[in-house]
Formats: C-alpha cells, structure tokens, sequence
C-alpha cells in the first residue's frame, strides 16, 4: 500500500507540472467585457485565409504581424492580451501566447473556446 502511495504521489506531482505554464481562460463573456471596455488585446492565430473569412472584433492577426507583434501590443507589460484559435481542441494559440509571454506580458490568458465557440454563441466578427 505504501508503495502504490508513492508511485500516485509521484504521479500526481508529475501531472501538475506538466500543466504548469498553461495559460488561464477567458470566457466569451468575460471576453465580450473586456473588448467593450478596450482594455484587451486579442490575437487571432488561425492564419491570414481565415482571418480574413471572420475574427473576433479588433483581433491581430498572428501570422502576418509575427514578427512585429511587440509594436502591435500595449506599453504596459500587465495588459491583458487574450490569443484564440480553431476551438477547445486546437493548441494553436500558444504559439502566440508564449510569444507575448516571451515579450514580457504577464497577463496573458486563453479563449478557449476559439473562433468556433464564439460564432456558436452568436457574437459578430470582423472581416478582411
């Protein structure tokens, strides 16, 4: 019994590192605030053909601004920059979060349920 002890111990110790550096989520409606207040930055990373098809209102797009993003986002390393992709199974959205981590934002955070999630609930998005 000890030793199946340790072993889930280890187990469990092991999972939660694994989890570490995760981005929060935000959800449509928290994101419907925070666009309204204008105090978010967003980061499409779907690609240029479906950004230009429909994106959350005010969204950069990741793939043509890659390597200009520091110039895109806000002075202040504490603003919240939200980066989403396809829906809940697509990873896509690190690849811009951990570059605005890596910029030096600290409130970096996740829309979960991507692009999919926020037409499914009926929200508007921006073209071109």
């Amino acid at each position: 019994m000890k030793k199946f002890l340790a072993i889930l111990s280890c187990v469990l110790v092991s999972a939660s590192f694994s989890f570490a550096g995760e981005f929060p989520d935000i959800s449509i409606t928290e994101m419907k605030e925070v666009i309204k207040s204008g105090k978010v930055t967003v980061i499409d990373v779907m690609g240029t053909g479906s950004y230009k098809k429909g994106h959350v209102p005010g969204a950069i797009d990741f793939k043509a601004n890659a390597d200009k993003l520091e110039s895109l986002l806000p002075k202040d390393k504490g603003a919240l920059i939200v980066a989403y992709c396809g829906g809940p199974s697509c990873n896509a959205y690190k690849s811009a979060a951990k570059a605005a981590e890596a910029l030096g934002y600290t409130n970096v955070k996740h829309m979960s349920a991507g692009i999919s999630g926020w037409l499914q609930a009926g929200e508007k998005t921006d073209k071109g």
